[in-house]
């Protein structure tokens, strides 16, 4: 078979699948007035995070899709297995059998460097922005994660669905744009993680700057620099941010905010000290005891 054929089946198998799915299905409200049945193509392409001219152009058959679309479009339509095999042969990318990764816990040495941080806000973030730990002045600058379902307590799902981080932050789009390209690299490094596809399907859906930014190729910012906060209790704070990653676990880091001794920032981050309590937060009570 030649490669235009190979290309021409892959969009076969997108609009048959397609035309099998109803938005209920998927996770979309059905607004009705359908002409035909199934999904239509700019909501395969919302969920999937992709513009619906490249996904019209997929289902076609007129582009090579890039590396990582395949496993995500795989997965926003709920292929089979063995459909979701064959398309992977049909653009020469057998998919691997992979374990589904354990459930992430925050790394001892980064839960120690996380527990003796009394005057900085600091956290332990996992793969796909997961929030693994985090001290009481982080939840107090923050939110009080302790309150979020552990399967939902993600940076950046918090950034996008949590109103109050709009106002928290001085400048959020800038925010915003950035965890979301930190968010798309590590999805260039685990292309068929389920949870991290279900994330981005989630908020492509939910907001559409997620949507329009996740489709961008804006670079992330490196892993330090500074964040401007409009805080309920506390007014007006400009903190450095700083980021440990850890050798024996690369796939955390912990997180960490201060300000320079002798200013506003600095000051409002001991009030703000002096009203955090709580133990620290990701660990059960029998491993607090």
């Amino acid at each position: 078979m030649t490669g235009d054929a190979h290309l021409k089946e892959l969009g076969e198998i997108l609009k048959t699948r397609r035309a099998e799915l109803t938005p209920r299905a998927v996770g979309l409200p059905d607004t009705g007035g359908r002409r035909v049945p199934g999904l239509r193509r700019e909501e395969v392409a919302l969920l999937a995070a992709i513009s619906t001219d490249y996904y019209t152009r997929l289902e076609q058959g007129r582009i090579q899709p890039s590396a990582s679309v395949p496993a995500t479009l795989a997965h926003v339509v709920h292929l089979s297995d063995h459909r979701r095999d064959h398309l992977f042969q049909l653009v020469g990318r057998p998919r691997a059998r992979h374990r589904r990764p354990a459930a992430q816990k925050a790394h001892p040495q980064l839960r120690r460097l996380l527990d003796d941080l009394t005057a900085s806000p600091g956290m332990v973030l996992g793969r796909r922005m997961d929030i693994l730990a985090w001290n009481p002045l982080a939840a107090a600058l923050f939110t009080d994660f302790a309150k979020v379902p552990e399967s939902r307590r993600n940076c950046v799902r918090i950034l996008f669905t949590d109103p109050a981080m709009r106002t928290l932050y001085a400048d959020w789009r800038a925010v915003a744009r950035d965890c979301v390209s930190h968010l798309r690299r590590q999805a260039a490094k685990c292309p068929e993680d389920p949870r991290l596809i279900s994330l981005v399907g989630e908020l492509s859906v939910e907001d559409e700057d997620f949507g329009r930014w996740w489709g961008s190729r804006r670079a992330p910012s490196r892993g330090q620099g500074v964040k401007r906060f409009h805080h309920p209790l506390v007014g007006d704070l400009v903190l450095d941010w700083d980021t440990l990653v850890c050798g024996s676990g690369p796939d955390q880091e912990l997180v960490v905010w201060t300000a320079e001794p002798g200013t506003p920032s600095y000051d409002g981050l001991r009030a703000l000290a002096s009203r955090a309590t709580g133990p620290p937060g990701g660990l059960t009570s029998c491993q607090r005891g």
